[in-house]
């Protein structure tokens, strides 16, 4: 997440995979215990660890409100069993066949987009709901009737960035991206949606601890614009060494805000940066926002940048259960379509593809008594960042 432009967009994809274990009558997919089992699978451990957290926290709050303070559905209790995925594809893919071999009729997170897009395949091969998190990649959007999303993707966040370039035509773009599955997804997003200018990939391996070459190549590219999608805990110094390497001088800066732990990370460019968000607690103004942040002010908290997500997570799964009751076929049909009320706003889930609809924010950071402050400065709206509609595969 980004005259001459350096667009920089920190992205992060992520989680959790919730499961239901209810008791199954043999050609039923209705429970019939006196509880949902669900299994939430998230990364509690690993690069992406402090998004878990945030996850985890946004998920029960959800919870809390989506369930009236009773933790029950249509008379039901939610076991909940919570499972580290580590970001790990193959860990994540072992604990979704397991529950499914338990017989669980609901998936729910994971956090990374590589991991999701292993279990959406699952999901339609055992005819099981999917409700993915925050993980940001494209192709779950789409991917079969199966799979739902809760977070936004990535040609959302390209969307919000391509403002910045303005009506000009013929720049050249650089995106400087991980070596994942989120990092081409963005490259392939921006290539796709940047129409008209000439984009090229600088990818950086995961397990690299020195930033200095792929800085000094993003300088040398003399780009107009550089959008830098980044997940997980090297950010900081991948943030420090390209202002080492002189990448921000004469230039300005457009990035994603991640969550509040990394904005020192920017060092003394964060005034002068534009920055695109998908939540800012102070953002939005509705009674789900109001009561999520009053709820975390009475721990010396405020929400952070996935908390809303798994917050919608929960909004989620308690109106599939309320109106489908465990019958996967109608638990699909009451998603589809449908509108709501969100920490972000009003968000919507598009019947055609899946894709969830929602706003986006333009911030700015302020040095406020010697701390960095989120000042929002615009909105583009559910309509501005709407990706384009893909055939259903399955």
């Amino acid at each position: 997440m980004r005259h001459r432009f350096t667009t920089v967009v920190l992205g992060a994809a992520l989680f959790m995979l919730l499961a239901g274990t209810a008791t199954v009558a043999a050609r039923s997919q209705h429970a019939t215990a006196s509880s949902y089992k669900i299994g939430f699978i998230y990364p509690r451990t690993g690069v992406l660890g402090a998004y878990g957290a945030e996850e985890i926290q946004g998920f029960k709050l959800g919870l809390q409100y989506a369930t009236k303070g009773t933790g029950k559905v249509n008379g039901k209790t939610l076991d909940i069993t919570y499972v580290d995925d580590k970001g790990d594809a193959a860990t994540g893919v072992t604990a979704a066949k397991d529950l499914i071999g338990q017989g669980t009729k609901i998936l729910m997170g994971t956090g990374s987009s590589g991991v999701a897009v292993q279990i959406a395949p699952l999901a339609a091969q055992n005819q099981v709901l999917y409700i993915s998190g925050p993980a940001a990649a494209d192709a779950i959007t789409g991917i079969n009737k199966y799979t739902f999303r809760a977070g936004r993707q990535t040609i959302q966040d390209v969307l919000a960035a391509k403002s910045y370039l303005g009506k000009a035509a013929g720049k050249k773009v650089v995106v400087f991206d991980q070596d994942s599955v989120f990092g081409h997804g963005n490259y392939a997003a921006v290539k796709a949606f940047f129409s008209g200018h000439n984009v090229t990939e600088i990818s950086v391996p995961l397990s690299a601890t020195d930033f200095t070459p792929f800085a000094q190549q993003a300088k040398n590219a003399n780009p107009d614009l550089i959008f830098i999608a980044w997940a997980g805990t090297t950010g900081g110094a991948m943030f420090k060494t390209l202002d080492q390497q002189g990448v921000y001088a004469g230039t300005q800066v457009v990035t994603g805000l991640a969550e509040r732990a990394t904005w020192s990370a920017f060092g003394d460019p964060a005034t002068k940066i534009n920055f695109l968000s998908h939540y800012v607690y102070s953002a939005p103004n509705n009674k789900v926002n109001t009561w999520l942040t009053a709820q975390m002010r009475k721990r010396n908290q405020v929400p952070d940048l996935f908390t809303p997500d798994g917050f919608v997570q929960a909004q989620l799964l308690v109106h599939a259960l309320e109106k489908g009751d465990y019958d996967v076929d109608k638990m699909i049909s009451s998603l589809e379509g449908y509108k709501f009320l969100a920490p972000k706003g009003f968000q919507a889930i598009r019947p055609q593809d899946h894709a969830m609809l929602q706003p986006m924010f333009r911030v700015k950071l302020v040095n406020k008594n010697g701390r960095l402050a989120a000042v929002v400065t615009g909105t583009a709206s559910t309509y501005d960042t709407a990706p384009p509609i893909v055939p259903m595969k399955g």
